[in-house]
C-alpha cells in the first residue's frame, strides 16, 4: 500500500497524490469500522462461549469453587476440586477456550460452564 502511494507521488503531482491518499485512507477506515463492528457483535471467532446473567444473577464460563454467593452465605475451610469439569462445558483447568454455546443465569440465578463445588449458594447457606 505504501509502495503504491510512493509510486503515485513520484509519477504524478502533489494534488493527485493527496487525492489518492485521501481515498486510500477512507477505504482503510471503512475496513477498520467493519472489523470493529464484527468483533463487537461476536462475529470475529473466539471461543464461541457466551456468558450472560440476569439481574442479580451469577454466571461463570468455567468452574465456581469455594464461593459464597448470597446474603449471609459462608464458606470456611479449604476449597477442594475434583479437577474434572462435568458436562464438557469447560476445558481442563476451567478455561472455556475449547467450548461453544451459552452459559446463562436468569434473574437471581447461578450458572457455570464447569463444576460448582464447595460453594455456598443462596441466602444463609454454609459450607464447612
Amino acid at each position: 500500500m505504501t509502495a503504491g502511494l510512493i509510486v503515485v507521488l513520484c509519477v504524478t503531482d502533489l494534488d493527485t497524490t493527496g487525492q489518492v491518499s485521501g481515498i486510500v485512507a477512507t477505504v482503510l477506515s471503512g475496513l477498520g469500522l467493519v472489523a470493529s463492528v464484527r468483533a463487537l457483535t461476536g462475529g470475529g471467532g473466539g471461543s464461541g462461549l457466551r456468558v450472560r446473567a440476569g439481574r442479580r444473577g451469577v454466571a461463570a464460563g468455567g468452574s465456581i469453587t469455594g464461593s459464597a454467593l448470597g446474603n449471609d452465605a459462608n464458606v470456611s475451610g479449604t476449597a477442594t476440586t475434583s479437577g474434572t469439569p462435568t458436562g464438557g462445558a469447560a476445558a481442563v483447568g476451567g478455561s472455556p477456550t475449547a467450548v461453544t454455546g451459552e452459559v446463562r443465569a436468569g434473574r437471581d440465578g447461578v450458572a457455570a460452564g464447569g463444576n460448582i463445588e464447595g460453594s455456598a449458594l443462596g441466602e444463609g447457606s454454609e459450607v464447612q
